[in-house]
């Protein structure tokens, strides 16, 4: 299995490229064997990667920006999806690869596995033991009782900076949205002038064997 990034070589935007180093370093520093396809210089690279990411994972102009990841023909996800499955220890699933020994990803598994297996052995237990947790249970529903209580006095406590803080949070996130939503379209204007220059250049081609023709033809008629 081969895992392809498609990128942009000659992007103007520098959250592009930042976006693109850090996918491509992690999976070096994974050893995780890749194939790099650029779509500023490869018109085919850039429509099969279009057509094939997922609808739903299109943005709302439907142009799907770089880097976009695929094992094969099979879509992985985008830099945020990457993203996440890294803070999660989770980069070997995401790219639909098997861990290897040894790797955190591995040992989570493992341990997942191992706490399945404990819980179908330690669900059969006798009635005694049941009606033990089950005072149990009460204690703890009782405990969990009080603490939510004195966590709503708490934060009925708090001062109002709290509601400062979110006005400052949503500001800055607004402020990002806005900025990625510009570099959107700056990359999409950058796509349509080299596309329109593509086809300049192939009209002058055109153009140029046409007077080549036609001067040939003169001369065969001289």
């Amino acid at each position: 299995m081969v895992i392809k990034v498609f990128l942009a070589s000659s992007s103007g935007s520098t959250a592009i490229k930042k976006k693109q180093q850090d996918v491509v370093a992690f999976l070096e520093a994974l050893k995780v064997e890749y194939t790099q396809l650029d779509i500023a210089c490869n018109e085919e690279n850039r429509m099969w990667m279009r057509q094939n990411v997922p609808e739903e994972k299109k943005p709302s102009n439907g142009i799907p920006l770089p880097p976009q990841i695929f094992n094969e023909e099979s879509y992985c996800g985008d830099y945020e999806t990457f993203f996440d499955a890294k803070e999660d220890n989770a980069v070997y699933s995401f790219l639909g690869l098997p861990p290897p020994h040894g790797s955190k990803e591995a040992t989570q598994a493992d341990k997942i596995v191992e706490n399945g297996t404990r819980a179908q052995t330690n669900g059969h237990v006798d009635d005694s033991t049941e009606a033990c947790n089950g005072d149990t249970h009460e204690e703890e529903d009782v405990a969990d009782d009080e603490e939510e209580g004195e966590e709503a006095d708490e934060e009925a406590e708090e001062p109002a900076d709290t509601e400062e803080a979110d006005d400052v949070t949503e500001d800055t996130t607004h402020a990002a949205e806005e900025e990625e939503e510009q570099e959107e379209e700056d990359l999409q204007s950058e796509e349509e002038e080299e596309l329109r220059q593509l086809e300049d250049e192939e009209e002058a081609d055109a153009q140029e064997e046409e007077e080549d023709l036609e001067e040939n033809q003169e001369e065969e008629a001289e």
